[in-house]
């Protein structure tokens, strides 16, 4: 008997190669993923401008990145966007300034697609064999209130959906990673969430990440993943008795395996 239902996730018709360089920008479940690519040695960015929660902050970063590599994730957390009141642009971050210098919007779908359409065309024409993947963070947004927080997501996998299925020039390149559904329909528990019930726990972002390398991992890459996984975790070791006989012995065999994963894999650097 099936207690779950198991989130279908389409191929995506491209595949990450060992230590490729990528690009995240979009919510902090993109720093999340971020981190976890950096671990597995893959040369990856995340937000390198801070956090950007609406597709409007997303094209802004994008804006101001001129060497795109060919896999980018854009992840969205919210439609919801501050204006400065003064000049009527969207900003990114408040900075802690008053309250009373801004104005919440909520971003229609129509204008969270043009927003994105405009970050997808951006992105092809610095790299013509850009592949963009398409995340909605699982993240809930309890300051709105949770039926807000729900719409929000729902405008967003609105636009999204429009976005890949409207723009047919811009198909080849986009890609649709259903972490949005994995945590909210696949795992479905509060067990699965951190202490602030908001947030996925590390246990979930482990599962998205097997998830997702299922799915858009070369079989090389995972080769290097069962390769490297013993060694990252004796580096990451903490000895009880660092100065003994035996953890440098241990030390000094861990270190030959990393050269002979560096000779394997000429890319690789601790």
């Amino acid at each position: 008997m099936e207690f779950r239902t198991i989130v279908d996730i389409e191929e995506p018709g491209f595949q990450i190669e060992p230590m490729a360089q990528i690009l995240l920008v979009g919510s902090c479940f993109a720093d999340s993923i971020g981190q976890r690519f950096q671990k597995e040695k893959f040369s990856a960015v995340a937000n390198p401008f801070g956090v950007m929660y609406n597709p409007a902050s997303i094209l802004h970063t994008i804006e101001r990145i001129e060497e795109i590599p060919r896999i980018v994730f854009l992840t969205l957390g919210t439609n919801h966007v501050y204006r400065l009141k003064e000049t009527g642009e969207i900003v990114d971050n408040c900075e802690k300034r008053p309250q009373r210098l801004f104005q919440e919007e909520e971003l229609t779908v129509e204008e969270c697609v043009d927003y994105l359409r405009k970050a997808v065309e951006l992105l092809i024409s610095r790299n013509p064999e850009v592949q963009i993947v398409l995340t909605v963070s699982p993240i809930r947004y309890q300051k709105y209130g949770f039926h807000v927080s729900q719409l929000s997501k729902a405008t967003l996998l609105l636009a999204v959906s429009q976005l890949t299925s409207s723009f047919l020039p811009l198909s080849s390149h986009l890609h649709y990673f259903p972490a949005y559904e994995i945590v909210n329909d696949e795992l479905r528990d509060y067990r699965f969430y951190a202490a602030d019930m908001l947030h996925p726990s590390a246990q979930t972002v482990d599962y998205i990440w097997e998830r997702l390398s299922e799915h858009y991992f070369s079989e090389a890459t995972k080769q290097f993943l069962k390769e490297w996984q013993p060694i990252r975790q004796a580096l990451e070791h903490k000895p009880f008795h660092p100065d003994s006989e035996e953890y440098r012995a241990f030390m000094d065999k861990t270190m030959l395996k990393v050269e002979e994963l560096k000779k394997k894999y000429p890319t690789f650097a601790l």
